[in-house]
């Protein structure tokens, strides 16, 4: 398990755990790391804003405020469906697993007679879940990206020659349907496209990234955007 998603499972089962909470060994055994790299991770949630309480001691341990649970969402039928129509048909995106996780949680808080609407308009919409055998990829890509640091690749070019690479990344861009990572490539000492379905195997660096910035790569075309949300 990759670390982006071992933080996102560790959230939640502390979420579970209720008002008793759980031991650092417990959770250390569960995920089948050391007590200390659960601490480190529980740091990490605390300072991306994950509310965490600590109870030291016997029968101590740790979990999430109740109050940070998500509350109520009111969203039409068609909302609803909307994010569950784009989250599946994207499967190959960034960070798709994390964006299933949370459109099931926002699924789970809705009323019951909208979310009776919501299963039976889900019924009419199909959508192709064949996947690529790139998850392993796409998951270790999407942690260098959220840390920042140093990726290393093994990549194959389109006349298949095959190259180890260092790359940092920048963004992920998608463009007819492909995904690449768009990153500063340390052998060719430039911007690079690399198409994501090309990566056989990634790994995450302990180096940080150096400060190459989303502007060294020029404006998007006309008829790109970035996700964000405008306030």
């Amino acid at each position: 398990m990759k670390r982006v998603e071992r933080l996102h499972a560790l959230s939640e089962r502390l979420r579970r755990s209720g008002v008793r909470g759980c031991t650092a060994e417990r959770l250390a055994a569960e995920f089948g790391v050391s007590v200390r790299t659960i601490k480190r991770d529980i740091d990490a949630l605390e300072n991306s804003g994950t509310p965490i309480w600590a109870r030291p001691g016997p029968g101590g341990g740790y979990g999430v405020v109740p109050q940070a649970n998500l509350p109520p969402v009111s969203l039409t039928p068609g909302q609803a469906v909307a994010l569950l129509a784009a989250v599946s048909a994207a499967p190959e995106a960034p960070y798709a697993d994390l964006a299933s996780v949370a459109v099931r949680k926002i699924m789970d808080v809705l009323d019951p007679r909208t979310r009776e609407s919501v299963d039976a308009l889900a019924r009419r919409i199909w959508v192709d879940t064949k996947g690529s055998g790139i998850r392993a990829v796409r998951s270790t890509l999407e942690e260098a990206m959220s840390e920042q640091r140093v990726v290393r690749i093994r990549y194959c070019a389109q006349q298949g020659s095959e190259t180890l690479r260092d790359v940092e990344p920048v963004i992920f861009a998608s463009t007819n349907g492909v995904w690449y990572l768009i990153g500063w490539c340390r052998l060719r000492d430039a911007m690079r496209w690399f198409r994501v379905s090309r990566i056989s195997h990634a790994s995450v660096t302990r180096e940080p990234c150096g400060t190459h910035s989303v502007e060294e790569i020029g404006a998007p075309p006309a008829t790109s955007r970035s996700v964000h949300v405008e306030g």
